[in-house]
């Protein structure tokens, strides 16, 4: 599919994102492992979220989608049933890795697999703690997808992450609930803590100190879960808000835990007037309004501790400092190379395409400032978050650009399109 997008003189409008799949995917694994019935609500339409409907229905979970909202009957931890057929995790390597932890205690084998994408990214990263813990799995070369997995009983281990991940350590609190004696995972550097705060919410033993995560064996109990908009889906409106020279967008009902707002503060850092109005909670996390509005952006460094809580945001970030005056690193960032797409690599020769000055470093980049975008024709790599971006790019450049693969946004923000014809 090829997206035709004109620049355009100003922005103005009012979105609602769809939820945010990190929390919704985490709901439904939890539930799934819990024993009771639970409701959740505001979950997004896109393709991930169905991958893991559909496996954790196929390990024997009843789940039924009504009216924008799906209810699960959970099994407990030990619950499962072995599947009658290879599991399909399609593109999303959070259902991947998730059900990897899930799996690892379960009693019978099973193998799952991916997408041509999905199959290349990095499984060793679970594969490795998790045979530590007492599971057999057996990936491609290299520990890749897909994975045959023989679980068991497990035992609890303290593992040093080599990286800061949250679907590696959700993957592992996900097993230490069903493992003999402690689980305690600490991170180099503070990932999303999502999991932490829902695993908490629903009875489990878990605590939390800084980088270092602890959780003991214990049943948790079903809990209604209202999933708050996805700050990814919003930050592309929030970029745009503030990059473009005439705009003014508000994102309704964001989620704003902090351990996700990186690319608030980045974009701060560089000058942008965002505002944050209408902050309540939703189920423990914090939710509000978000309001940008046309920036005078300067260059920086990304860096350090905020690569974690941007690291989904950063090509839009390489965006914002095309617009910027002055140049722009972006450091720290190499788990860039192993998503949907090596999106270090596909950034550049994207946004150069406009007409950016932008070079490609080991682990990030660096971008001059001051282009003046120019329309053109550009591809997603099949990357759904350079998709999105390289539209923001063409809302913001003169003429037209056309975006081939432009279905790669469905993944996760399937009403993307038609939000942003929606702007005025």
């Amino acid at each position: 599919m090829v997206q035709r997008v004109e620049g355009r003189r100003s922005v103005r409008g009012r979105i609602r994102v769809p939820g945010d799949k990190a929390i919704a995917h985490r709901a439904y694994v939890f539930n799934a492992m819990a024993r009771g019935r639970a409701q959740v609500t505001g979950v997004p339409r896109g393709e991930d979220g169905a991958s893991m409907v559909r496996c954790l229905r196929d390990l024997g979970v009843p789940m039924e989608e009504r009216d924008g909202a799906v209810v699960i009957e959970g099994v407990g931890g030990m619950g499962f049933t072995a599947p009658g057929d290879v599991l399909d995790a399609g593109n999303s390597g959070t259902v991947m890795r998730f059900l990897a932890g899930l799996l690892a205690a379960q009693p019978f084998e099973s193998v799952i697999t991916g997408d041509d994408s999905l199959r290349r990214r990095p499984m060793a990263r679970v594969i490795d703690p998790l045979g530590l813990m007492g599971a057999r799995i057996e990936g491609a070369e290299g520990g890749q997808a897909p994975l045959r997995i023989s679980g068991g009983a497990l035992r609890g281990i303290e593992y040093h992450t080599p990286v800061a991940s949250a679907q590696v350590k959700t993957a592992l609190l996900i097993a230490g609930c069903n493992a003999q004696g402690e689980t305690v995972v600490v991170e180099p550097a503070a990932s999303r803590n999502h999991s932490e705060l829902l695993l908490a919410a629903m009875g489990a033993d878990i605590e939390a100190e800084g980088t270092r995560i602890r959780i003991r064996p214990g049943e948790l109990c079903a809990l209604d879960v209202a999933v708050p908009g996805d700050i990814s889906s919003a930050a592309y409106w929030i970029t745009l808000g503030a990059a473009h020279p005439d705009a003014d967008v508000t994102v309704t009902a964001v989620g704003l835990n902090p351990s996700r707002t990186g690319i608030f503060d980045i974009l701060r850092s560089m000058g942008a007037d965002i505002a944050v109005e209408n902050v309540r909670d939703a189920g423990g996390e914090k939710v509000g309004d978000v309001r940008s509005r046309s920036s005078r952006l300067r260059g920086t460094v990304v860096g350090g501790d905020v690569i974690p809580r941007a690291i989904d945001e950063l090509p839009l970030v390489a965006l914002a400092a095309a617009l910027a005056e002055g140049p722009t690193e972006i450091r720290d960032a190499a788990e860039l190379r192993v998503k949907e797409s090596d999106r270090i690599a596909t950034t550049a020769a994207e946004l150069a395409k406009f007409g950016v000055s932008i070079e490609e470093r080991p682990d990030g980049l660096r971008i001059e400032g001051g282009a003046a975008l120019i329309g053109t024709e550009c591809v997603s790599h099949g990357d759904h978050r350079l998709a999105m971006t390289l539209a923001v790019a063409g809302v913001i450049a003169s003429g037209e650009t056309a975006i081939g693969g432009a279905e790669a946004a469905s993944v996760t923000y399937p009403e993307f399109w038609d939000d942003l014809a929606g702007l005025g």
